[in-house]
């Protein structure tokens, strides 16, 4: 058994404004699913999931998405769509680049790509990356969380993606923000699996128990080896 990818949730002080943001620039429809929280689908199994928290955001994000194009006149419109809907320049010390960095309308950073072989007809979602300071380390923690093997990896990256899916992407830092993440992944067992034996068996990848506040509820939410929180859900 292991788990699987099938959630990247996104705190926010307003989660339907958030959510009508992404459906939006993504072209997916954002669905009310209780509590409060509005689901955002990325593809066919994994979902954005807007939560709302009354805490603002507190410097760079450790995880963000990048949204692919396929042409320079598509990443183009792609830019303008977002910052129509509320998204504005941010600067990360990325240089000149052929990327854009924008921020969501929560500060959120996310990168519009330039076409890339790589990424076409993934979808709209690129990517989601996560700062690492060791991220040919981290990515093999993620393999197993994820059920998916480490595809590529050089000296500053590390990567792999679900058949049909995002690449889920570990580039080098030389810090990471301290702060709890405001953008985070959910894993999951398959129906058949059990909760408890999967936590042990990522605990023993280097997993430690993380208390964000979430008090009693059915996930248990870990923190991986550095740091990221993430939670493991209930069988699929």
């Amino acid at each position: 058994m292991t788990t699987r990818l099938c959630n990247v949730v996104v705190d926010a002080t307003d989660p339907a404004g958030l959510a009508l943001f992404w459906s939006e620039v993504l072209e997916r429809p954002a669905v009310p699913s209780g509590d409060g929280e509005v689901d955002v689908p990325l593809d066919d199994e994994v979902d954005l999931v807007v939560v709302p928290v009354d805490e603002p955001k507190q410097g760079k994000n450790r995880v963000h998405l990048d949204l692919a194009s396929t042409s320079p006149e598509h990443q183009a419109r792609l830019v303008a769509r977002a910052r129509e809907l509320g998204a504005s320049p941010v600067d990360i010390g990325q240089g000149e680049v052929p990327w854009v960095v924008l921020a969501d309308p929560e500060g959120n950073e996310f990168c519009v790509l330039e076409p890339r072989d790589e990424y076409r007809g993934i979808g709209p979602v690129a990517a989601v990356v996560v700062d690492a300071l060791d991220p040919v380390a981290l990515a093999a923690f993620w393999s197993h969380a994820a059920g998916v093997a480490v595809t590529r990896q050089d000296g500053r990256s590390a990567s792999l993606r679900r058949d049909g899916g995002f690449w889920l992407e570990f580039l080098r830092r030389a810090e990471v923000n301290p702060a709890k993440n405001r953008v985070h992944l959910d894993v999951a067992p398959p129906a058949d699996g059990d909760q408890p034996t999967e936590v042990s068996r990522l605990e023993a990848r280097g997993a430690v128990r993380s208390d964000v506040g979430q008090g009693a509820v059915r996930w248990v939410v870990l923190a991986d080896p550095e740091g990221n929180e993430f939670c493991v859900l209930t069988p699929r």
